[in-house]
This record gives structure tokens, sequence and C-alpha cells, in this order.
């Protein structure tokens, strides 16, 4: 019968320590982080360090995990299906637009991004696979919600604090809750100044088998507003692409936008 491992359950410990303090690290405070002896946690860092997973610092003697795991983990990311449609779904959506395009799902009240595609304009929103979203300012995650029962999305939105992070952070549940039920009706969402001041997003949610997603298409809030048709179609095309026809949001309205739309006539406030 299979057993676990101790030296393996430590490695994968340790690297979560690394993740969770962000910040280099003395043997001595892994060892108490880890509540672990220090001769054991000794053995285990110069062993990661001897393989590359670790760099030195040579003053301090300090520890911090080197870019040979991202790149691993890239490696492994780029090899799962899932992770290649949605890269290339959110490249359809800056070819078509020159914004940037972002694929995510709904993680412990947090959103995940999975793949990213930088715009093409020189003032454009830039982040990172693997970055993580507050639920409660992400049109990703908000149009992921409209995918669930009414109950299960007011839980996602309850696992996180809902902090003033914005100027138009939403932070009161039942207006949250009414933003992600016009989502469901409409079948996308339009999010601006939530998580940055002067940053909009548009998103659509799907699923690829049975697993849900969301895209997105993130820029500058006064470029965005003007070309909201535009995105939203280009959402539209990709999302019938990418997603299962059965499973995917409902098609977004055809009503056309009037230009210089304020919030109040995209989202509910």
């Amino acid at each position: 019968m299979p057993t676990i491992v101790p030296a393996a359950s430590r490695t994968m410990a340790l690297l979560e320590v690394f993740a969770r303090e962000r910040r280099e690290l003395s043997n001595s405070d892994l060892a108490r982080l880890m509540d672990l002896p220090e001769s054991s946690c000794s053995d285990l860092l110069h062993t990661l360090h001897e393989l590359g997973y670790l760099m030195r610092t040579a003053r301090t003697r300090r520890f911090y995990p080197t870019a040979r795991l991202l790149t691993i983990a890239k490696g492994i990311a780029t090899g799962d299906s899932l992770y290649a449609v949605a890269a290339e779904a959110c490249e359809l959506l800056r070819d078509k637009t020159g914004e940037t395009g972002m694929c995510g799902r709904v993680e412990g009240g947090a959103v995940s991004v999975l793949a990213f595609a930088e715009g093409t304009h020189p003032l454009r929103y830039v982040g990172n696979v693997g970055n993580k979203i507050a639920l409660h300012v992400s049109a990703l995650g908000k149009a992921q919600l409209s995918l669930c029962t009414p109950e299960e999305a007011a839980r996602q939105l309850r696992l996180k604090p809902l902090k003033q992070i914005a100027a138009g952070s939403i932070t009161d549940l039942v207006a949250l809750e009414a933003q992600v039920a016009q989502a469901r009706q409409q079948g996308w969402i339009w999010v601006e100044n939530e998580g940055f001041d002067g940053l909009a997003a548009i998103a659509v949610a799907g699923c690829i088998g049975d697993e849900p997603l969301a895209l997105s298409i993130a820029g500058p809030t006064d470029r965005l507003r003007q070309n909201r048709d535009a995105c939203l179609q280009a959402l539209q095309e990709v999302q019938a692409l990418v997603f299962s026809p059965r499973n995917a949001s409902p098609a977004p309205r055809a009503t056309p936008t009037r230009r210089g739309a304020g919030p109040k006539d995209i989202t509910t406030a």
C-alpha cells in the first residue's frame, strides 16, 4: 500500500513557506516555521541548493527559490491541453481588440489567472499567469459566478474579506449578488475602477468539458468604454469557439451601446 514519503512532504512544505513569506529565510527561520530540527532542515536546504532550486545570499546566508521551479511549472502547465486552449483564447482576444486578454477561474474565494496575453497598446493592463485577483472586484470572477446558483455565488463571495481596493470597489454583498445576477441574465459582465482606478474589464464565462472558466478583456477605462461593443463582440466570438455550447453563459444582448455611457448604464451599482 502506498505511503507518504516524509522527505517529499517536507520539500513541498518548504516551498509553500517561501510562497507564503515571500522573503529570504535562514535555516533557523525555516526550521521554526516548519517545526523541524535545524539539522533536518539544513540537509533539505543543502539538497535543494545543490540541485539548483534554491539560491543563497553571500552575506546573510539566507535562502530563496530560484526561477528553476517556475520554469518547470510552466513547462508542465503548457503541456495541459486546458492551458493551451486558454492561452490561445487570450491571444485571439488580444489580436481582435489590441487589449489584454485573460482567462481565469474561481478558486477558494479568489480568481486565479490561467492564461494571459498582453495587449498591444502602449498603455495597457499587464499581469502574469498565476496571479490571484480578489473575487469581488474581478470581471473574470463575477462572470464565472454567473454560472453558479445564487447560493453558491454568495458563498464564494463570503470566503474573503470584501475590501475597498479602488474607488469603484463594491463591498456590499447584496450589491455584488445583484451584479452577478445581472451577468447571469445578460451573459456578460462589465466592471470599471473596481480593482484598480482607471481599469475596466468585460468578461464572459462557460465550460471546457466540466471545467468552468471565464474570459475577459481588460484595459484603460476610457478606451474600453469607447470600444465596448467591439470588445463584447470579440468575447462572444471567442466564447463560441472555446466553450461547450451547452455550458456557455447566455449570449450577450444585441442592444447597441450609447457612446459615453457611464457606469450606471453598464452595471448594477
